[in-house]
């Protein structure tokens, strides 16, 4: 629900209301708009007595399942700050490195790659959920290490999949950016376990989750109390089988127009083809795009994991270069 206030003359009284009702009231200030965002079991209060608090210009419903997601509840973009980079700003955010962690030297020589062509951050897999449990499942504990060594050799923050709640206190100690796949999605249980640590979360859409949902899982976070979450497009499942996955770029401007998250674009998994990592990965910058996530590895046929997809570092650098000339060209023309 949102109360739009003509003036402040029983704000105060009204918020006490609103919370003595067990219902989460949040003023919210857009341009010279003041608004009171409410949350909760709205069944318990009654809409006509709303009204007859002084200074109530309008009450409305919000009408999406999602609250604090929402652009109407927070009108404001999401800015996130990670040791000083700005994810949902005006620079757009580059996140690369191998699906899987397979050694201390090729997660290092990647990690030096990618920073010098201007990568923000690393990515890289510890903990890889596979279709056939007979893949390679990662190197675990020992990958989050490595991911450790390649931060400090580098000084790049590092992203890395969760896969259960059990790790969470190591991850919140040592990971900068916890990623929830796909397959965990709508992992309730692990989704309200991360909103209650202060720690930025992205949330990958899941195979075949509609945009709603895919906002509904950021819904649990955030209501358990953490609003540092960005999305993330990697593709859904559609009956094309030529590429791994379909990228639904229109989930970009769709994002966009239903949350304040920032949202980023994978076009890796999207696709599974590294021919279309660079064309998909521009594309997504020129749709609005806060940023890429894109895996590079030194020896893409050799990959333990996902080689098919895998770019080189030279790719990756002509891809930084393209990237910073496009933003050049959106800004010129905004």
């Amino acid at each position: 629900m949102i109360i739009f206030l003509e003036d402040m003359q029983e704000k105060n009284k009204l918020i006490e209301y609103l919370n003595s009702n067990d219902l989460e009231a949040r003023e919210i200030l857009d341009n010279d708009q003041v608004f009171i965002g409410v949350i909760g079991d709205l069944d318990k209060i009654d809409g006509d007595y709303i009204k007859s608090f002084k200074g109530v210009k309008e009450v409305k419903r919000i009408k999406e399942p999602f609250k604090k997601v929402s652009k109407i509840f927070q009108p404001k973009k999401t800015l996130i700050d990670i040791n000083g980079e700005i994810i949902g700003g005006d620079k757009l955010t580059v996140i690369a490195g191998p699906c899987s962690v397979e050694s201390e030297e090729q997660i290092v020589e990647i990690a030096k790659a990618v920073k010098k062509s201007g990568a923000n951050f690393l990515r890289g897999g510890a903990f890889k959920p596979r279709t056939s449990p007979y893949s390679f499942q990662g190197l675990k504990y020992e990958g989050l290490e490595l991911l450790k060594l390649a931060k400090k050799e580098t000084g790049l923050d590092i992203v890395t999949e969760i896969m259960s709640t059990k790790d969470l206190e190591i991850f919140e100690r040592d990971v900068d950016i916890i990623q929830v796949g796909a397959r965990n999605m709508q992992n309730f249980d692990l989704l309200c376990e991360l909103g209650k640590i202060n720690k930025p979360i992205l949330l990958k859409r899941g195979f075949s989750a509609t945009i709603e949902e895919w906002l509904m899982s950021a819904e649990y976070i955030m209501a358990n109390g953490n609003d540092k979450i960005i999305l993330c497009e990697r593709g859904i499942r559609t009956f094309e089988t030529y590429t791994r996955n379909t990228l639904d770029l229109s989930s970009v401007l769709a994002i966009r127009e239903l949350s304040h998250l920032p949202v980023i674009v994978d076009p890796s998994h999207a696709t599974g083809k590294r021919d279309m990592v660079l064309p998909l990965a521009k594309a997504g910058v020129v749709v609005g795009a806060d940023g890429i996530i894109v895996e590079v590895h030194n020896n893409p046929d050799k990959a333990l994991c996902d080689g098919a997809q895998s770019i080189t570092p030279e790719n990756f650098s002509q891809l930084m270069e393209d990237i910073n000339a496009l933003e050049k060209i959106i800004k010129k023309n905004i």
